[in-house]
Order: C-alpha cells, then structure tokens, then sequence
C-alpha cells in the first residue's frame, strides 16, 4: 500500500542521513511533522524534553509559497514558551522535541497540527502548513539547580568560600548559547562583594559558595534564579540562562584577624621584636591568587621601619612583634587590616588580602647598648686593653643573617688602632676594651653605635652588625697629645741623667740613646704604633729651640710645665 511505501521510504532516508527527520505522509498530504535538523552542534549536552521551557528565534513561513508570517528576529525579542504542554501548537510541541541550543530546525506543521481548516486572526489562512526556521537559544526546567562544574582547583585549599565571607573574583558571562554579555576582565578589575547577602543573583549567591582562592569552576544559571522574566537591560534578554566562568581571586569575613605561619626560627633565639623596636627585614607581597605586588628582594634593599608605631599597615604593625633574627614568616592580612576598600592606586586593589613572605635580618631599640659575649678568656690576664692602647687584633664582620661583611683575612696583615683616638667605630671601640691578649669575644652593635641610618661602604643603614673579635697584640699607651711617658718617677734632675758624656749639651744622638735606655729599662713609653726614630727626632727637635742641633739645660722643658704655659703638647 501507498502507506507502507511512505514508512519504507522514511526508514531509509532516515539511516541515511541522521540529522534530518522526515516523517509520514499519505497520499500526498502531511499526516504529522517534518523536521529537518540541517544545522546540529557536535556537542549536544540536554535536549528539549516535554515541560521544559525554550526560548528561541524563528521566521515562519508558508509552506504554498514562502511567503512570511510571523519571525521572533524582527521583533528584536526571542520567544519563550513551554514545551509539551498546550501552550504551542501542536505541531511545534513535537517539532522542539529533543532540540539542542545552538541547533537550527526547520519544522514543517500541517494543518490539522496548526491552525486547521479555520486559520488564525486573518493572519493564518485555513488548511495552511507552515514552516519554521528555529535556532534554539535556552533550555531550562522548573525543576533546575544551578549546575557547578569545577574547571580546576588547587591542590592545597586551606579556606573555602561561606556566607558573608567578601569575595573577589573575575568572571566570563555568557549566554547558553554562547553569546557574551559581560566580563570582568574586559574592564580588568574584579567583581567584588559580599557573599550569601542577597548582593548578587541567587544562582551566583549559591554557586560561588565553597569556592578556593585560585579555584575555576562553570556555573550555569536557570532564569529563574537569574534575572528572570525582566532581564537585564539590553544585556542579558528576559528568561535567559546565564553561564559563568569564575576565578575565585579572593576571599575574606570582615571578622578576620592575622592569620601568622612561622616558617623558620633560628636556634638560640634570646630576644624577640617589640613595639618601638626598629626591624630590618626582606619580604615578598603577593595577593592570595599568588600575583605579586612588590618586593623588597626586587630593590636588593630591606624594608626598615618602628614597630608597634603606626608607620606600617595595622596588621604588619601587629605581626612585626614578637620576632626573632632571622626568623621567616608568612603573614596573611585582611584588607581592614591592610588598606581597605580603597587600595593604593593601580598598586593594591581595594579590599585585597595581602599575603607577605618575611625574613627578619635584625633588629634593635635606640636605647641598646654594646652586647659583648667573653667567647675565650686566658688564665693569665693581667693587662687588658684601655684608652691609648696600641692593639692588634682579628675580626670577622656581619650582618645578624651571617652575611659576611668585611674580615681581617682578606689582608695580608692583622688590623691595629690606638683606642680612643676615633679611628674605628664606637662600638668596636667599646668591644675591644678591657681584653686580654688571646682573649676572643662575640659583639653586636646596633647603628647608634656603629654606621648609624646611611651606612657606610658594605654596611647597610641602620644596620646591626656582628664582630668576632680576638686581641693578638697590646702596646700600653700613652695619654693624648703626648709621645713618650715615664712610668714612674722620670730622673731628677734631666738633663744630667741626658747628658750622658757631661759636656752641658745634648746632640740627637746621645738623646735618642738615653730615650731608649729608659725604654728598655722599662721606665718609660713612647707612643705606640708610630715610628721610634720619628717620634724621637720630633721630641729633640722641640726641644732644640735655637735650633743648633743640641739641647742645654736652659732649653729643656718638661711637658707638665709647658701645660701651665699652654705650650705645644708634642714636647718632652
């Protein structure tokens, strides 16, 4: 039979093509739908099923001769329905079945699936069939959950999004069909807000929840807990489905306090960081997505500041204290401790986390004193080390992380200085009284005792620096401003005891010989650390005052008698 004929024939054209759907038809006449699915996406993940709802463009046409009679895209508005369940024709009801969004139809309805042998409103003639052009644009049910897709997540999450947590976060917006209709990073700022408040739409107040700093995840929203049959704007049409790509950037509850995680403490820690203590330290600033805003590594220079004093963010005020040397820390701050809602610039976001990454190289108090720790002291120590002294002497200097800064083994000899004559820094003056020789000591002196704020050479500002000390030679001093000192009572008379050979005169010779006797003697002491001859010839030289190479009686003075004179204080 002719029927027979039509079923065989729609089997194998069927097979044949499985994008397109032809359907019965008897002697002629269509007895159900036809749809020819021509244009069909490669990923298909729902189909219209009955009482889900659509939304879709068409141009409805005659099917006698083309001619159009209704179309969704000149009214600039896509239609909305329900499928299955009266709302359309018949015929369209079953042409929508199992469409997928982004998939275009074309749906031949004849009469009696339609408008039948009546029509419609002078618009649809009677027995008309029709046909429309459909592109599928939504897909939703009344019985829709917002759907999450996680995209990729961190592997440590030690927080997870909860209500009334603030959020920052960028985002792709689109429709289902895939047409955008807004994004934060076109505008390169993240979306920032309270969470679970009602501050945003509901699919997005349930969807971001549970979320990781770092986390991706594919939110699609049914309209209904969208923006729902008003839309928004020209942005998003009424009854859309929104799909939104987030990267949670951010995440903090206005209730947060620091959050510290001690790294690294060094052993034999004895003093920790207080407030009005000035710290040097090194850190790396990131955000907690891990982008970095700044470091002090970049600068290859410490960050130095007061604690406890306000010249810092609240919370690294907070968490500056308590610190040891060289301890390292990672220090978490919300952004009402750090710089709230309005950031710093194009520098730090408003509302941003800070997370900071800390070493502390040192600090100190400007009421510190020299430390001195006795490493190694000799038994026998009956001379130490005092003002005038001429000392010879080793030492390593560093900074308090051991960096070292300058040493006595780069030279080829041992260091010397006379204490108190200001050649070295106080504090090193201060560390190398009252040694022994062989004695070894452990010094720490704070920059008010050492290069002060500006440093000097390979020593940074307001550095502390770290001497290991050890005395190898001394030479007992004299006083400022003198050459040679007895050590008791000098001869009394002088000149007799000078002049050596009794001729009433004193040529250079026979003084430097007497001068060196009493040295050797042990009766007196030239300055050390300069030349002998020369400090000899100076002293003869002052004493000659006409001048005629020797000294007479008349011509010698004591120096104690010059004092009173305010004479030179190079003489005898």
């Amino acid at each position: 039979s002719a029927l027979q004929m039509d079923l065989i024939l729609f089997w194998f054209l069927l097979f044949l093509d499985a994008s397109r759907v032809i359907v019965t038809r008897s002697s002629g006449v269509l007895v159900d739908v036809v749809v020819d699915r021509y244009d069909v996406p490669k990923v298909c993940p729902r189909e219209v099923q009955t009482e889900d709802f659509v939304r879709y463009h068409f141009n409805g046409t005659f099917y006698a001769d083309g001619k159009k009679f209704d179309s969704s895209h000149d009214r600039s508005r896509a239609f909305v329905s329900q499928v299955g369940l009266g709302k359309l024709i018949t015929g369209m009801d079953r042409g929508l079945q199992g469409m997928c969004v982004n998939e275009r139809r074309r749906i031949t309805v004849p009469p009696h699936l339609a408008y039948g042998s009546i029509g419609t409103g002078g618009v649809i003639p009677p027995d008309a069939v029709l046909v429309y052009d459909v592109l599928l644009l939504d897909i939703w049910n009344a019985e829709d959950k917002v759907e999450i897709r996680t995209i990729s997540k961190p592997a440590i999450c030690n927080r997870t999004t909860a209500a009334s947590d603030f959020i920052r976060y960028h985002y792709n917006g689109t429709l289902l069909s895939g047409e955008a209709f807004d994004s934060s990073y076109s505008r390169n700022a993240t979306y920032d807000t309270y969470l679970g408040q009602g501050d945003l739409i509901k699919g997005l107040d349930e969807g971001l929840l549970g979320m990781c700093v770092g986390e991706r995840r594919v939110l699609i929203v049914p309209p209904f807990l969208a923006y729902g049959e008003n839309g928004y704007g020209t942005l998003v049409p009424p009854q859309a489905s929104l799909v939104f790509e987030v990267l949670l950037v951010d995440v903090f509850n206005p209730k947060d306090d620091l959050i510290v995680e001690v790294k690294e403490v060094p052993e034999g820690c004895t003093r920790r960081t207080k407030a009005r203590d000035y710290i040097r330290y090194h850190y790396n600033g990131t955000f907690q997505d891990g982008s970095a805003f700044d470091s002090s590594y970049q600068r290859n220079s410490t960050y130095n500041t007061y604690i406890g004093m306000g010249y810092v963010i609240k919370g690294m005020d907070k968490a500056l204290q308590g610190l040891c040397a060289g301890e390292k820390r990672r220090i978490i701050i919300p952004p009402h401790l750090a710089y709230g809602e309005g950031g710093v610039g194009d520098f730090i976001p408003g509302s941003a986390v800070l997370v900071f990454d800390i070493h502390v190289i040192d600090f100190h108090n400007p009421k510190d004193p020299v430390q001195i720790k006795v490493t190694h002291r000799p038994q026998d120590c009956n001379v130490t080390s005092e003002a005038d002294d001429y000392i010879q002497y080793s030492y390593n200097c560093s900074l308090m992380d051991g960096t070292l800064l300058y040493s006595s083994d780069q030279y080829d000899s041992s260091s010397t200085t006379t204490l108190g004559a200001n050649k070295v820094i106080v504090g090193l003056e201060e560390g190398l009284s009252g040694m022994c020789v062989g004695e070894r000591r452990e010094v720490v002196i704070p920059p008010h005792w050492g290069h002060g704020e500006n440093g000097a050479g390979e020593v940074p500002g307001s550095a502390v620096l770290f001497f290991e000390l050890e005395l190898l030679e001394l030479q007992k001093g004299v006083p400022e401003g003198y050459m040679f000192v007895w050590l008791g009572d000098g001869p009394d008379p002088l000149f007799p005891a000078m002049d050596l050979n009794s001729d009433k005169e004193v040529p250079q010779e026979e003084f430097s010989s007497f001068i060196m006797t009493e040295i050797s003697q042990g009766r007196g002491r030239l300055r050390p650390g300069v030349d002998a001859h020369s400090i000899i010839k100076d002293m003869f030289n002052n004493q000659d005052r006409n001048k005629d190479g020797k000294i007479t009686e008349d011509e010698l003075t004591l120096k104690d008698d010059e004092e009173t004179k305010q004479a030179r204080r190079d003489e005898l």
